[in-house]
């Protein structure tokens, strides 16, 4: 009884984890415009993510644009993009092995062998996953708070960590937490 709790939690936390990668993937806040100094009248908030910048004006007014290039972009975003877009299909096909894995887990008393492979298998690709959401997340997170304390950096270009990463971030440790459920068994 003890096993299946464990393996329905674990399915809810690779779902949510999974959904959250999708999330933060395509999310624009990944860089929100920070407001620092003496101005604080705002009429601006500039959002850059992975896919495009937005511009929200006085709260009312929301443009988006998509980059114009893919040749154009900076290395480490291209990279951030592929890892992410991997880990949203390596989180989908991590839940469809969990949902195997438990789905036929109580029919099959006689081969419990072949399950188990199901559901480890299904526990490295969500460990896995987590990792690959932690590392661009974590890195954009790092590199924001760098520059926000970097004094040569202009206020204007100083960015806050924006909603998309503590998506990611939580995502991640929901995926590492089902990863790490299923890896037990």
């Amino acid at each position: 009884m003890a096993c299946c709790v464990l393996q329905i939690t674990g399915l809810i936390f690779g779902g949510v984890g999974m959904v959250g990668t999708l999330a933060a993937t395509v999310m624009p806040q990944w860089r929100v415009s920070a407001y620092i100094g003496g101005n604080i009248v705002v009429f601006e908030t500039v959002w850059e993510g992975l896919w495009m910048d937005c511009i929200s004006q006085l709260g009312i007014r929301l443009q988006c644009k998509f980059y114009d290039s893919v040749l154009a972009l900076p290395p480490l975003l291209e990279a951030f993009r592929a890892l992410m877009c991997f880990a949203v299909i390596l989180s989908i096909i991590s839940f469809l092995m969990a949902i195997v894995g438990v789905k036929y887990t109580h029919r099959a008393k006689e081969d419990p062998q072949g399950i188990s492979i199901f559901i480890l298998a299904a526990g490295v690709a969500f460990l896995l996953t987590g990792i690959l959401v932690l590392i661009p997340v974590s890195w954009t997170g790092g590199s924001i708070i760098r520059d926000f304390y970097d004094p040569k950096v202009p206020t204007s270009l100083k960015r806050e960590l924006g909603a998309a990463l503590y998506v990611g971030w939580v995502s991640a440790a929901l995926l590492i937490a089902a990863g790490a459920m299923y890896c037990s068994f």
